[in-house]
């Protein structure tokens, strides 16, 4: 954990110096080579070896791999000096009070008086790591839970102790908003602090439910996943991946410090988990948890379910029932959730549903003003640590909290008075919107709910009334100074003719009112491309001239917002794949997300790139060799790109894979990727924008570039890399990236490339093969690759 957070320390900008401690005893490499434990090489190995499996370590936990070395490496015994240049000290040993408390003591010795240092914990209690400190140790020391990966994981829990001056933890509260992209909450010094201790709950209550009701595992998750808006990891699969003993380790942390006697009961050690830890089934790090992976054998993998009343596995079963099937053709979370527990009240899924939702609901209203300040806290602590669409509080509001008291109070539940009281007062749930501003219950009162200053919340802005122009797949809203962006939400921003539709009157209502457009959503993904469905019945029912008037939609709408005389700005966000490309490749900049997945993939369907993403890597391609320059190695990598589907795996990466251009940028903060796209915005309209020569000439390779792209598929095929249609598709990009049957080095307009884009897409659309690669894509989300 220590070196993942020092990776995001580095992917932050920083300079960092990752310590460990010294070994105490040789590698077989390190006796071979004649070692010993003095050599300084040894006596850092921990700390260097842990910097170099960052680069190997999946998920990553760097945004490019050459960030590592922006880690320095040493140890505890010969480098601590070191710490006294050091403006924020992380401690991050195990997690045992005897063992921090010895570090702290050393960090505590060579300290600057100013310098902050935290304890990354996820539920010790600060006070008692902060005993026998110096002063100004103290008034400089908190907690800083990070959550696990530290890269992909919103969540910092903030813990300030009693002697903690505000002034530190809002310091570090602005490093990690700000710096790292985090979403800060302070919590109070309690046991497991706020996420932990609820979604802590929240399993100990799924697990009492499911034996209460007599619930498969596989049931019990598919009705605490994505149906109650949470992840597909659900309650069980997600324990197998934290680790059977690391609950039970959390378990008894709150049950030992709490002084409540219904919570020390609530966090009794289930009987169920301890039988399972006894038996060495820890989960995933073991093989084996509530679900397990084995061979068949016929030496395929299936992956098998727990009977937790024998304690067998036996082949995992679909869960299924009018509930579950009710919550999944519902819209949306809180449909999701209402369908839950209205579609079938009778019904023991629902009965199983209501029993552990109304519990982990009522558990948190306990805790507000003990864990936390407010709700606010609370709810932004779930969704950003463990990755629920609503908070518990939303969760309230979302079913009706009047009628989900009502309820609760009815069964005998005791209900905090604090809920009742601020609902007899009138108020119809915890939150309430007017316009753009949203409120939260806080201390007896509605309390605005902070927004960062450089942060554009499109959802706001839409319900006060901000919308320009729209339709069903895409808005186009007002986000201040005489700019406008163009928002995605059709069905995972897949791009058809209703987002064309609204790009083009976009692009006229941009030229007529506004200073630039921004291209930007909220949606999971930014746009997963194209939509396949309706080019596949078209392409099966032998109908060509509807692909070839799709194609041509495409192009002529992506070439209009190229030539659109204001500046346009894109801000994509995870998966930008296919279209989504295409769709930001005409924009004048291009301002990432760090967690953008950004590739043209149109090869892992058999197809290419159609919708001027050929086009404009030719151009790129051009562009990077520069007046007269080599064309071939620019284009050779573009083409490998292009042909091998690769995708970045950050907004960083994106920069090697030669799909941008030297005016783009990564913004710090996913949030605030739409203000730093309009502020770019601003900055290219105040220099006097002009917007791309129509006319514009774009030098190609030719039939010589041609032949050194087709030489390298050649060799591929013939040395069983890649198969047949694999080697026809790769031969039809090779064509159109280097121009087609022209000489080397000639300039040719974008209309001729557009035709040699369609060209060929049109042909590979009547492959069968292609069709085939078109409809696995559309039944399983993978690409079929043969």
């Amino acid at each position: 954990m220590g070196a993942a957070i020092a990776a995001h320390l580095a992917n932050a900008g920083m300079s960092v110096l990752l310590l460990d401690i010294v070994p105490d005893r040789l590698t077989p490499e390190e006796e071979r080579r004649g070692l010993t434990l003095a050599d300084p090489a040894v006596r850092s190995r921990l700390a260097r070896d842990a910097v170099q499996r960052l680069a190997t370590a999946r998920p990553a936990p760097l945004y490019d791999p050459s960030f590592a070395n922006r880690i320095a490496t040493g140890n505890l015994a010969d480098d601590l000096a070191a710490l006294a240049d050091a403006d924020w000290i992380v401690e991050a040993v195990v997690e045992r009070l005897d063992a921090k408390r010895a570090v702290l003591a050393q960090i505590d010795g060579v300290r600057r008086d100013d310098a902050i240092v935290s304890t990354n914990t996820s539920g010790l209690s600060v006070t008692a790591l902060a005993e026998g400190r110096s002063k100004t140790f103290r008034r400089h020391f908190l907690a800083s839970h990070f959550f696990n990966p530290p890269r992909y994981m919103k969540l910092v829990e903030l813990v300030p102790g009693p002697d903690t001056d505000p002034a530190a933890t809002q310091r570090l509260r602005d490093v990690c908003e700000r710096r790292l992209g985090k979403g800060v909450v302070i919590a109070r010094d309690t046991p497991n602090f706020i996420a932990n201790r609820i979604g802590t709950f929240g399993m100990l209550a799924t697990l009492e439910a499911m034996t209460a009701f007599g619930l498969t595992v596989e049931e019990a998750d598919a009705l605490t996943g994505p149906a109650m808006g949470r992840p597909k990891t659900a309650t069980f699969r997600m324990l197998d991946l934290v680790g059977l003993d690391t609950l039970l380790h959390v378990v008894d942390n709150v049950r030992e410090r709490s002084e409540d006697e219904a919570e020390r009961a609530a966090f009794t050690r289930p009987a169920l988990l301890q039988r399972l830890v006894d038996r060495g089934r820890l989960g995933e790090k073991s093989g084996a948890g509530f679900y397990r992976k084995r061979k068949r054998a016929d030496g395929a993998s299936e992956i098998e379910t727990l009977d937790w009343t024998t304690l067998e596995y036996r082949p995992k079963r679909e869960a299924a029932s009018p509930v579950i099937e009710a919550a999944k053709s519902a819209k949306g979370t809180a449909a999701k959730v209402k369908a839950l527990l209205s579609a079938d009240p009778g019904h023991p899924h629902a009965k199983f549903a209501w029993t552990s939702l109304k519990r982990t609901l009522l558990y948190a209203a306990g805790l507000v003003g003990v864990i936390a300040d407010d709700i606010g806290d609370i709810d932004r602590a779930m969704r950003w640590g463990f990755n629920w669409e609503l908070g518990p509080f939303e969760l309230w509001d979302a079913i009706g909290a009047e009628a989900a008291v009502k309820r609760m109070k009815a069964e005998g539940d005791a209900v905090p008075a604090w809920v009742t009281e601020w609902l007899a007062a009138g108020h119809a749930g915890f939150y309430r919107e007017e316009g753009a501003v949203r409120y939260h219950f806080s201390h007896g009162r509605y309390k605005e709910e902070e927004v960062q200053p450089d942060e554009i919340r499109l959802d706001r802005l839409k319900a006060a009334g901000k919308t320009v122009l729209g339709n069903a797949g895409a808005s186009l809203i007002d986000i201040g100074d005489e700019v406008v962006c163009l928002e995605f939400h059709s069905r995972n921003n897949a791009i058809g003719s209703d987002i064309l539709a609204a790009i083009r009157d976009s692009v006229a209502e941009v030229e007529r009112n506004w200073r630039g457009l921004v291209l930007a959503n909220e949606g999971r993904n930014f746009c997963v491309g194209a939509n396949l469905m309706l080019l596949l019945m078209e392409a099966q029912s032998g109908e060509w001239d509807e692909v070839e008037e799709i194609i041509r939609y495409f192009q002529d709408s992506m070439l209009r917002l190229k030539r659109l005389d204001r500046p346009v700005v894109a801000a994509p966000h995870r998966m930008t794949l296919g279209g989504g490309v295409e769709v930001c490749l005409p924009a004048d900049r291009i301002v990432f997300s760090p967690e953008t997945y950004f590739g043209l993939v149109e090869t892992g369907v058999g197809l290419i790139p159609a919708g001027g993403g050929c086009k404009e890597a030719a151009a790129l391609a051009a562009a990077r060799a520069g007046e007269g320059g080599d064309l071939q190695p620019h284009l050779t990598a573009l083409f490998e790109t292009i042909a091998m589907a690769r995708t970045s795996t950050s907004g960083h990466e994106a920069f090697r894979l030669g799909l941008t251009r030297p005016g783009d940028a990564v913004a710090v903060r996913h949030d605030g990727r739409i203000a730093e796209a309009k502020r770019a915005v601003l900055e290219l309209d105040r220099a006097g924008y002009a917007p791309p020569a129509a006319d514009a000439r774009i030098r190609v390779a030719g039939r010589d570039g041609r032949a050194v792209l087709d030489t390298a598929v050649h060799s591929m095929r013939l040395g069983g890399y890649i198969s047949s249609h694999d080697a026809l598709i790769a031969g039809k990009l090779a064509h159109v990236l280097t121009g087609g049957d022209v000489a080397p080095g000639a300039e040719v307009s974008e209309a001729y490339l557009l035709d040699l884009e369609c060209e060929a897409f049109l042909s590979l659309c009547g492959e069968p093969l292609t069709q085939e690669r078109m409809r696995h894509m559309l039944a399983t989300g993978k690409p079929l690759r043969n």
